[in-house]
């Protein structure tokens, strides 16, 4: 019965804490800490500090990437790819997205496409709804594929934090390719989704009034005009090159400097968690300098506003799950062991919907990954599934859905009658489960 009651709290802290969002969840995450500690008598469990000290350090120098004007370059150069080849816009505009996603580490990204990818598939008579929706799906599965997200360095530190050897290029190799299949199996279902404009009665009766039909085809929205200074373009090569000595470093520690944890014990090389943050803040000083940036601008970035929401919302949410966890962890262990192993796709689902209920995929990874671990599931079969960590499009109450359904000016990106029928439903679960599929193929190929 405690078991229950302390598992109903710990949903309606959650489920209450999403409607005030990130900062919300976080401080109602902390009455549930203290009914457990002082009510249910549960000792406190830990804050993941490892992992909110890399969440900061990527999400400073992703803040200043797009305050030095970096973020608007790889826009610009997206727009330019779609504008070459309108007529494949619905397979190139969610491959963009995602693209743009992996390289910045947030899906917020996607805002600025979404007026980019209305205009051409519109001025191309083809149902914005196709590229638009699956675009929303793919910049968000983009997440798990970067090596600068707030999803994949929490997952890198939980799993390393636990004991286990596992580098960021190790992650990156199952869900690079694997979210990325999800992605194209989804965009090539898109392209044959509802009904041509011309067929579509309740479009052509929308267009028939003259303002309407103004509103929906409406001016032509661009950046490729949009004048940037060489300081940008500077920025963007200094944040790549520090992505791919991240990478070289996470696949090859021996370049690792090594240090004896204590007199008489053999060096080990230092944690690729440290070296994340080390790293990231070299970057973000480097364009500070040569991107030019006013240091006191970072704050009021779109990324970084976003990124202290996620690290503040792990925050609360994972030291309330430790909390709770770690006080059942011999029944709640032996449970997941058991299903997991009988299941193994049981804990893909419980990885899904836990998403859906803290709408993140970094928290849903705080509260899973390390309760997993604890149970004994294997990391493999952790990476297996690591696209099951993108849930919230179950229900279209997700910023970047609401925008993409504000963005098409057509109406047929929307929310269905039914609520779960809307547009991003199927997309979305061909995208987790393919990519799921092509996880564990991966995963256990290589590891």
């Amino acid at each position: 019965m405690e078991l229950l009651l302390g598992f109903l709290l710990l949903l309606l802290c959650l489920i209450i804490g999403v409607k005030h969002g990130g900062f919300g969840l976080s401080v109602l995450s902390g009455i549930g800490i203290v009914i457990y500690v002082f009510l249910f008598g549960y000792a406190p469990g830990k804050p993941p500090v490892n992992v909110m000290l890399v969440i900061l350090a990527v999400v400073l120098c992703s803040g200043f990437l797009q305050t030095s004007g970096g973020l608007t370059v790889m826009l610009k150069f997206a727009e330019k790819l779609l504008r070459n080849n309108p007529k494949f816009i619905t397979i190139l505009a969610p491959i963009t997205t995602w693209a743009l996603t992996v390289l910045c580490g947030t899906g917020h990204v996607c805002y600025t496409m979404y007026p980019i990818i209305y205009d051409v598939a519109i001025k191309q008579n083809i149902r914005p709804e196709r590229p638009m929706a699956v675009s929303s799906v793919a910049a968000q599965m983009g997440i798990c594929a970067s090596p600068v997200s707030v999803a994949v360095v929490s997952l890198v530190a939980f799993i390393s934090g636990a004991g286990h050897e596992i580098s960021l290029l190790t992650v990156l190799m199952v869900s690079i390719p694997s979210t990325f299949c999800g992605v194209l199996l989804a965009a090539l279902w898109s392209m044959q989704r509802g009904k041509e404009l011309s067929e579509d009665q309740e479009f052509q009766n929308l267009i028939r009034d003259p303002a309407q039909r103004e509103y929906v085809y409406g001016e032509t929205s661009t950046l490729l005009d949009k004048k940037l200074p060489r300081t940008a373009y500077n920025s963007v090569i200094i944040f790549l090159l520090g992505i791919l000595v991240i990478a070289i470093l996470g696949n090859f520690p021996n370049l690792l400097p090594a240090f004896a944890p204590a007199p008489g014990k053999a060096p080990k090389p230092i944690s690729m968690v440290v070296v994340i943050q080390m790293l990231m803040l070299c970057m973000a000083a480097l364009i500070l300098w040569a991107g030019k940036v006013r240091a006191k601008d970072v704050g009021e970035s779109k990324v970084f506003r976003s990124g202290m929401i996620a690290l503040v919302s792990v925050y609360g949410v994972a030291w309330m799950a430790d909390t709770f966890f770690h006080a059942h962890m011999a029944t709640l262990r032996d449970f997941l062991a058991e299903t997991v192993t009988a299941y193994p796709w049981a804990y893909a689902i419980i990885a899904f919907f836990t998403s859906k209920l803290v709408n993140s995929q970094a928290a849903g990874i705080a509260i899973v990954v390390p309760l997993a671990l604890k149970a004994g599931v294997e990391p493999v079969l952790i990476l297996s599934f690591i696209s099951a960590a993108y849930g919230y499009f179950f229900l279209p109450t997700y910023p970047s859905d609401l925008a993409c359904i504000e963005f098409d000016r057509s109406g047929t990106t929307r929310i269905g009658k039914y609520i779960l029928n809307h547009s991003f439903m199927i997309p979305g679960l061909i995208g987790v489960i393919s990519g799921c599929c092509v996880g564990y193929v991966l995963a256990h190929m290589l590891f």
